[in-house]
Protein backbone atom coordinates (compact mmCIF):
# COMPACT_ATOMS: atom_id res chain seq x y z
CA UNK A 1 0.00 0.00 0.00
CA UNK A 2 1.73 3.16 -0.90
CA UNK A 3 1.39 6.23 1.48
CA UNK A 4 -0.72 8.54 -0.96
CA UNK A 5 -3.18 6.16 -0.32
CA UNK A 6 -2.72 5.16 3.12
CA UNK A 7 -3.56 9.31 3.56
CA UNK A 8 -6.82 8.95 1.49
CA UNK A 9 -8.30 5.83 3.94
CA UNK A 10 -6.69 7.30 7.06
CA UNK A 11 -8.33 10.85 6.08
CA UNK A 12 -12.00 9.43 5.12
CA UNK A 13 -11.97 7.12 8.16
CA UNK A 14 -11.69 9.98 11.06
CA UNK A 15 -14.95 12.14 10.22
CA UNK A 16 -16.79 9.46 9.16
CA UNK A 17 -16.29 7.43 11.92
CA UNK A 18 -16.79 10.73 14.33
CA UNK A 19 -20.55 10.95 12.90
CA UNK A 20 -21.38 7.35 12.29
CA UNK A 21 -21.43 6.61 15.72
CA UNK A 22 -22.44 10.20 17.28
CA UNK A 23 -18.71 10.49 18.95
CA UNK A 24 -19.02 13.81 19.80
CA UNK A 25 -22.59 14.02 21.51
CA UNK A 26 -21.21 10.93 23.51
CA UNK A 27 -17.95 13.18 24.41
CA UNK A 28 -20.11 15.86 25.42
CA UNK A 29 -22.97 13.86 27.32
CA UNK A 30 -19.68 11.95 29.09
CA UNK A 31 -18.29 15.02 30.31
CA UNK A 32 -21.89 16.36 31.53
CA UNK A 33 -21.97 13.06 33.54
CA UNK A 34 -19.12 13.21 35.06
CA UNK A 35 -19.22 16.67 36.15
CA UNK A 36 -22.85 15.81 38.16
CA UNK A 37 -20.88 12.81 39.61
CA UNK A 38 -18.47 15.49 41.19
CA UNK A 39 -21.53 17.42 42.32
CA UNK A 40 -22.16 16.75 46.29
CA UNK A 41 -25.47 14.87 47.50
CA UNK A 42 -24.40 12.77 44.45
CA UNK A 43 -25.07 9.20 45.84
CA UNK A 44 -28.45 10.81 47.95
CA UNK A 45 -30.51 8.97 45.53
CA UNK A 46 -28.60 5.61 45.26
CA UNK A 47 -30.74 4.19 42.31
CA UNK A 48 -30.21 7.44 40.10
CA UNK A 49 -26.56 7.11 41.02
CA UNK A 50 -25.92 3.37 39.66
CA UNK A 51 -27.49 4.45 36.40
CA UNK A 52 -25.64 6.97 36.05
CA UNK A 53 -22.27 5.43 36.72
CA UNK A 54 -23.87 2.21 34.30
CA UNK A 55 -24.28 5.20 31.54
CA UNK A 56 -20.44 6.56 32.34
CA UNK A 57 -19.25 3.09 31.81
CA UNK A 58 -20.64 2.74 28.60
CA UNK A 59 -19.75 6.32 27.33
CA UNK A 60 -16.42 5.73 28.66
CA UNK A 61 -16.27 2.07 26.55
CA UNK A 62 -16.80 4.42 23.31
CA UNK A 63 -14.38 7.61 24.07
CA UNK A 64 -11.44 6.05 25.25
CA UNK A 65 -11.07 3.53 22.86
CA UNK A 66 -12.03 5.99 19.92
CA UNK A 67 -9.67 8.95 20.96
CA UNK A 68 -6.91 6.30 21.44
CA UNK A 69 -7.95 5.12 17.30
CA UNK A 70 -8.05 9.16 16.58
CA UNK A 71 -4.56 9.43 17.74
CA UNK A 72 -3.27 6.41 15.49
CA UNK A 73 -4.89 7.69 12.54
CA UNK A 74 -3.66 10.93 13.27
CA UNK A 75 0.09 9.43 13.67
CA UNK A 76 -0.64 7.02 10.14
CA UNK A 77 -1.93 10.03 8.52
CA UNK A 78 1.06 12.25 9.43
CA UNK A 79 3.69 9.61 8.98
CA UNK A 80 2.10 9.23 5.02
CA UNK A 81 2.02 12.72 4.43
CA UNK A 82 5.88 13.25 5.55
CA UNK A 83 6.92 9.89 3.26
CA UNK A 84 4.99 11.38 -0.04
CA UNK A 85 7.86 14.16 0.36
CA UNK A 86 10.94 11.72 1.58
CA UNK A 87 10.65 8.10 0.57
CA UNK A 88 12.23 5.94 3.83
CA UNK A 89 11.94 2.04 3.14
CA UNK A 90 11.73 1.32 6.81
CA UNK A 91 8.67 3.89 7.77
CA UNK A 92 7.34 2.89 5.07
CA UNK A 93 7.52 -0.92 6.32
CA UNK A 94 6.19 0.41 9.43
CA UNK A 95 3.29 2.74 7.84
CA UNK A 96 2.25 -0.79 6.40
CA UNK A 97 2.02 -2.67 9.73
CA UNK A 98 0.28 0.26 11.29
CA UNK A 99 -2.18 0.07 8.42
CA UNK A 100 -2.67 -3.34 8.79
CA UNK A 101 -3.32 -2.95 12.48
CA UNK A 102 -6.14 -0.02 12.10
CA UNK A 103 -7.84 -1.52 9.76
CA UNK A 104 -8.54 -4.71 12.59
CA UNK A 105 -9.13 -2.21 14.84
CA UNK A 106 -11.89 -0.22 12.84
CA UNK A 107 -13.22 -3.70 12.01
CA UNK A 108 -13.70 -4.15 15.83
CA UNK A 109 -15.37 -0.44 16.76
CA UNK A 110 -17.45 -1.40 14.18
CA UNK A 111 -18.28 -5.07 15.14
CA UNK A 112 -18.94 -3.30 18.91
CA UNK A 113 -21.49 -0.72 17.49
CA UNK A 114 -23.62 -3.80 16.57
CA UNK A 115 -23.69 -4.62 20.49
CA UNK A 116 -26.37 -2.13 21.27
CA UNK A 117 -28.61 -4.86 23.49
CA UNK A 118 -29.67 -3.68 27.09
CA UNK A 119 -27.63 -6.88 28.07
CA UNK A 120 -25.02 -7.08 25.20
CA UNK A 121 -21.99 -5.76 27.97
CA UNK A 122 -23.17 -8.65 30.18
CA UNK A 123 -21.23 -11.41 31.03
CA UNK A 124 -22.38 -14.54 30.12
CA UNK A 125 -24.20 -17.65 31.48
CA UNK A 126 -23.22 -21.29 28.68
CA UNK A 127 -24.56 -24.09 29.27
CA UNK A 128 -23.95 -27.27 26.97
CA UNK A 129 -26.28 -30.40 26.93
CA UNK A 130 -25.21 -33.56 24.57
CA UNK A 131 -27.48 -35.16 22.14
CA UNK A 132 -28.35 -38.63 21.86
CA UNK A 133 -25.47 -40.70 21.03
CA UNK A 134 -24.49 -41.80 24.71
CA UNK A 135 -20.92 -41.45 25.21
CA UNK A 136 -19.96 -39.81 21.54
CA UNK A 137 -22.21 -36.89 22.04
CA UNK A 138 -20.59 -36.58 26.05
CA UNK A 139 -17.18 -36.45 24.25
CA UNK A 140 -18.39 -33.60 21.82
CA UNK A 141 -20.50 -31.88 24.75
CA UNK A 142 -16.97 -31.23 26.53
CA UNK A 143 -14.96 -30.91 23.58
CA UNK A 144 -17.25 -27.77 22.83
CA UNK A 145 -16.61 -26.58 26.55
CA UNK A 146 -12.93 -26.82 26.30
CA UNK A 147 -13.13 -24.62 23.18
CA UNK A 148 -15.42 -21.89 24.42
CA UNK A 149 -12.92 -22.01 27.78
CA UNK A 150 -10.35 -21.28 25.04
CA UNK A 151 -12.24 -18.54 23.45
CA UNK A 152 -12.61 -16.82 27.08
CA UNK A 153 -9.06 -17.10 27.67
CA UNK A 154 -8.45 -15.41 24.35
CA UNK A 155 -10.21 -12.24 25.04
CA UNK A 156 -9.02 -12.36 28.86
CA UNK A 157 -12.46 -12.94 30.38
CA UNK A 158 -12.58 -15.34 33.67
CA UNK A 159 -14.59 -18.48 33.32
CA UNK A 160 -15.86 -20.04 36.41
CA UNK A 161 -17.31 -23.81 35.86
CA UNK A 162 -20.97 -23.62 38.23
CA UNK A 163 -22.45 -26.62 37.49
CA UNK A 164 -20.63 -30.12 35.44
CA UNK A 165 -22.06 -33.57 35.35
CA UNK A 166 -19.74 -35.77 34.15
CA UNK A 167 -20.45 -38.64 31.68
CA UNK A 168 -20.09 -42.74 33.21
CA UNK A 169 -17.16 -43.26 30.47
CA UNK A 170 -16.20 -40.17 29.27
CA UNK A 171 -17.11 -36.43 28.51
CA UNK A 172 -20.11 -35.10 29.98
CA UNK A 173 -23.79 -35.32 30.35
CA UNK A 174 -23.84 -31.05 31.17
CA UNK A 175 -22.34 -28.45 32.23
CA UNK A 176 -22.83 -24.51 33.08
CA UNK A 177 -20.23 -22.03 32.93
CA UNK A 178 -20.05 -18.43 33.87
CA UNK A 179 -17.86 -16.38 31.12
CA UNK A 180 -17.21 -12.44 33.16
CA UNK A 181 -15.86 -9.92 30.77
CA UNK A 182 -17.16 -6.75 28.80
CA UNK A 183 -20.03 -8.07 26.13
CA UNK A 184 -19.04 -11.61 26.89
CA UNK A 185 -22.95 -12.19 26.49
CA UNK A 186 -23.13 -10.34 23.07
CA UNK A 187 -20.44 -12.01 21.61
CA UNK A 188 -21.37 -15.30 22.93
CA UNK A 189 -25.10 -14.92 22.09
CA UNK A 190 -23.98 -15.99 18.49
CA UNK A 191 -23.03 -19.53 19.47
CA UNK A 192 -26.77 -20.61 20.74
CA UNK A 193 -28.04 -23.35 18.90
CA UNK A 194 -26.86 -26.86 18.09
CA UNK A 195 -23.58 -28.11 17.10
CA UNK A 196 -23.13 -30.88 15.18
CA UNK A 197 -19.64 -33.15 14.78
CA UNK A 198 -18.78 -35.85 12.12
CA UNK A 199 -15.64 -37.37 12.89
CA UNK A 200 -13.86 -41.21 13.30
CA UNK A 201 -15.47 -42.27 16.79
CA UNK A 202 -12.19 -42.75 19.17
CA UNK A 203 -15.12 -45.03 20.89
CA UNK A 204 -15.82 -47.37 18.19
CA UNK A 205 -13.60 -50.78 17.68
CA UNK A 206 -14.58 -50.55 14.34
CA UNK A 207 -13.01 -47.05 13.32
CA UNK A 208 -16.68 -45.85 11.75
CA UNK A 209 -17.59 -42.11 11.62
CA UNK A 210 -19.38 -40.96 13.76
CA UNK A 211 -21.97 -37.92 13.55
CA UNK A 212 -22.65 -36.06 17.24
CA UNK A 213 -24.65 -33.41 17.82
CA UNK A 214 -24.92 -30.98 21.45
CA UNK A 215 -26.79 -28.02 21.53
CA UNK A 216 -25.62 -24.66 23.70
CA UNK A 217 -27.53 -22.32 25.55
CA UNK A 218 -26.34 -18.97 26.30
CA UNK A 219 -27.89 -16.35 29.05
CA UNK A 220 -26.95 -12.70 30.07
CA UNK A 221 -25.76 -12.59 33.83
CA UNK A 222 -28.34 -10.57 35.32
CA UNK A 223 -27.19 -8.90 38.43
CA UNK A 224 -28.57 -8.12 41.69
CA UNK A 225 -30.18 -4.23 40.36
CA UNK A 226 -32.51 -6.32 37.88
CA UNK A 227 -35.98 -6.62 39.23
CA UNK A 228 -37.10 -10.72 39.14
CA UNK A 229 -39.77 -11.54 41.51
CA UNK A 230 -38.91 -14.94 42.91
CA UNK A 231 -40.97 -15.79 45.67
CA UNK A 232 -39.46 -18.34 48.15
CA UNK A 233 -42.28 -20.67 47.90
CA UNK A 234 -42.17 -20.92 44.16
CA UNK A 235 -38.64 -22.01 44.59
CA UNK A 236 -37.79 -26.05 45.76
CA UNK A 237 -34.44 -26.74 46.52
CA UNK A 238 -32.54 -30.03 46.47
CA UNK A 239 -28.78 -31.03 47.91
CA UNK A 240 -26.89 -33.66 47.03
CA UNK A 241 -23.17 -34.40 46.97
CA UNK A 242 -21.31 -32.80 44.36
CA UNK A 243 -19.44 -35.01 41.51
CA UNK A 244 -16.11 -34.71 39.87
CA UNK A 245 -13.05 -33.65 41.07
CA UNK A 246 -12.97 -31.28 44.60
CA UNK A 247 -10.99 -34.55 46.91
CA UNK A 248 -12.84 -36.64 49.66
CA UNK A 249 -14.78 -33.67 50.73
CA UNK A 250 -17.36 -33.41 47.79
CA UNK A 251 -18.58 -37.10 48.35
CA UNK A 252 -19.12 -37.05 52.23
CA UNK A 253 -21.08 -33.89 52.14
CA UNK A 254 -24.77 -32.36 50.57
CA UNK A 255 -22.96 -29.38 49.27
CA UNK A 256 -23.94 -29.16 45.80
CA UNK A 257 -27.39 -27.18 45.56
CA UNK A 258 -30.16 -28.00 42.75
CA UNK A 259 -33.44 -24.94 42.26
CA UNK A 260 -36.28 -24.97 40.57
CA UNK A 261 -38.71 -22.43 39.56
CA UNK A 262 -42.12 -24.15 40.19
CA UNK A 263 -44.40 -21.98 38.12
CA UNK A 264 -41.80 -22.32 35.16
CA UNK A 265 -40.41 -25.37 35.44
CA UNK A 266 -36.75 -23.77 35.33
CA UNK A 267 -34.15 -25.76 36.77
CA UNK A 268 -30.47 -24.53 37.52
CA UNK A 269 -27.53 -26.42 39.57
CA UNK A 270 -24.40 -25.28 41.26
CA UNK A 271 -21.34 -27.30 42.74
CA UNK A 272 -18.80 -25.15 42.74
CA UNK A 273 -17.98 -24.49 46.19
CA UNK A 274 -17.47 -26.43 48.98
CA UNK A 275 -20.37 -24.64 50.81
CA UNK A 276 -23.74 -25.42 50.59
CA UNK A 277 -24.85 -21.91 50.97
CA UNK A 278 -22.13 -20.18 48.38
CA UNK A 279 -23.56 -23.29 46.04
CA UNK A 280 -27.07 -21.75 46.56
CA UNK A 281 -26.41 -18.21 46.29
CA UNK A 282 -24.87 -18.96 42.97
CA UNK A 283 -27.76 -21.45 41.90
CA UNK A 284 -30.20 -18.18 42.54
CA UNK A 285 -27.68 -15.62 40.56
CA UNK A 286 -28.34 -18.83 37.69
CA UNK A 287 -31.96 -18.47 38.31
CA UNK A 288 -32.12 -15.05 38.08
CA UNK A 289 -30.39 -14.72 34.94
CA UNK A 290 -32.11 -17.81 32.97
CA UNK A 291 -36.35 -16.09 34.33
CA UNK A 292 -35.10 -12.67 32.92
CA UNK A 293 -33.98 -14.32 30.20
CA UNK A 294 -37.72 -16.05 29.21
CA UNK A 295 -38.86 -12.59 30.16
CA UNK A 296 -36.90 -10.65 27.53
CA UNK A 297 -37.89 -13.53 25.29
CA UNK A 298 -42.07 -12.86 25.71
CA UNK A 299 -41.21 -9.23 25.53
CA UNK A 300 -39.54 -9.52 21.87
CA UNK A 301 -41.73 -12.19 20.52
CA UNK A 302 -38.75 -14.18 20.08
CA UNK A 303 -39.89 -17.06 22.35
CA UNK A 304 -40.84 -19.10 19.04
CA UNK A 305 -37.07 -18.98 18.14
CA UNK A 306 -35.25 -19.64 21.17
CA UNK A 307 -37.67 -22.61 21.79
CA UNK A 308 -36.78 -24.09 18.03
CA UNK A 309 -33.19 -24.18 19.03
CA UNK A 310 -33.89 -26.30 22.32
CA UNK A 311 -36.78 -28.69 20.56
CA UNK A 312 -34.61 -30.89 18.51
CA UNK A 313 -30.70 -31.45 19.44
CA UNK A 314 -30.40 -33.54 15.99
CA UNK A 315 -30.07 -33.41 12.26
CA UNK A 316 -31.36 -30.71 10.20
CA UNK A 317 -31.46 -28.16 12.99
CA UNK A 318 -27.53 -27.46 13.16
CA UNK A 319 -26.03 -24.01 13.52
CA UNK A 320 -22.87 -24.93 12.98
CA UNK A 321 -20.99 -28.29 11.68
CA UNK A 322 -17.21 -29.68 12.25
CA UNK A 323 -16.30 -32.34 10.19
CA UNK A 324 -13.23 -33.98 11.40
CA UNK A 325 -13.03 -36.57 8.36
CA UNK A 326 -12.68 -37.20 5.48
CA UNK A 327 -11.55 -33.93 5.58
CA UNK A 328 -11.68 -31.15 7.80
CA UNK A 329 -14.05 -28.10 8.15
CA UNK A 330 -16.00 -26.38 10.26
CA UNK A 331 -19.25 -24.53 8.16
CA UNK A 332 -21.72 -22.12 10.01
CA UNK A 333 -24.54 -22.44 8.44
CA UNK A 334 -26.47 -19.56 9.05
CA UNK A 335 -23.26 -17.49 7.13
CA UNK A 336 -21.76 -19.88 4.96
CA UNK A 337 -18.41 -18.96 6.67
CA UNK A 338 -15.85 -21.99 6.36
CA UNK A 339 -12.93 -22.86 7.97
CA UNK A 340 -10.43 -25.57 7.12
CA UNK A 341 -8.89 -25.40 10.00
CA UNK A 342 -11.21 -27.50 12.08
CA UNK A 343 -7.92 -27.56 15.09
CA UNK A 344 -7.70 -23.99 15.07
CA UNK A 345 -11.34 -23.49 15.69
CA UNK A 346 -11.13 -25.84 18.06
CA UNK A 347 -8.56 -23.84 20.23
CA UNK A 348 -11.04 -20.93 20.83
CA UNK A 349 -10.58 -19.20 17.16
CA UNK A 350 -14.47 -18.41 16.75
CA UNK A 351 -14.13 -14.48 15.64
CA UNK A 352 -14.31 -15.24 12.47
CA UNK A 353 -17.73 -16.86 12.55
CA UNK A 354 -19.23 -14.53 15.66
CA UNK A 355 -18.27 -11.41 13.38
CA UNK A 356 -20.30 -12.84 10.51
CA UNK A 357 -22.99 -13.34 12.90
CA UNK A 358 -22.77 -9.93 13.87
CA UNK A 359 -22.50 -8.22 10.66
CA UNK A 360 -25.63 -9.94 8.80
CA UNK A 361 -27.93 -10.06 11.75
CA UNK A 362 -26.53 -6.85 13.50
CA UNK A 363 -26.80 -9.08 16.55
CA UNK A 364 -30.32 -10.00 16.83
CA UNK A 365 -31.00 -14.02 17.28
CA UNK A 366 -30.90 -15.62 13.95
Amino acid sequence: MSSSSVSRSCSNVSPNFESFFDLTAKSDRLQSLEASQAEAGFWANPESARRTVQELQALRGWVGPWADLHGRLTGALELAELLETERDEALETDLARETDALVEAVEAFELKAMLQGPDDRRDALLTIHPGAGGTESQDWAEMLMRMYVRWAERHGFQVAVLDLLPGEEAGLKSVSIQIKGEYAYGYLKAEKGVHRLVRISPYDSQARRHTSFASVFVYPDVDDTIEIDLRDEDIRMDVFRASGAGGQHVNKTSSAVRLTHVPTNTIVSCQQERSQTKNRATAMKMLRAAIYQKKLEEQEAARAVVEATKSDNSWGNQIRSYVFQPYTMVNDHRTEVKVGDVQRVMDGDLDEFIQAYLKRFGGKAA
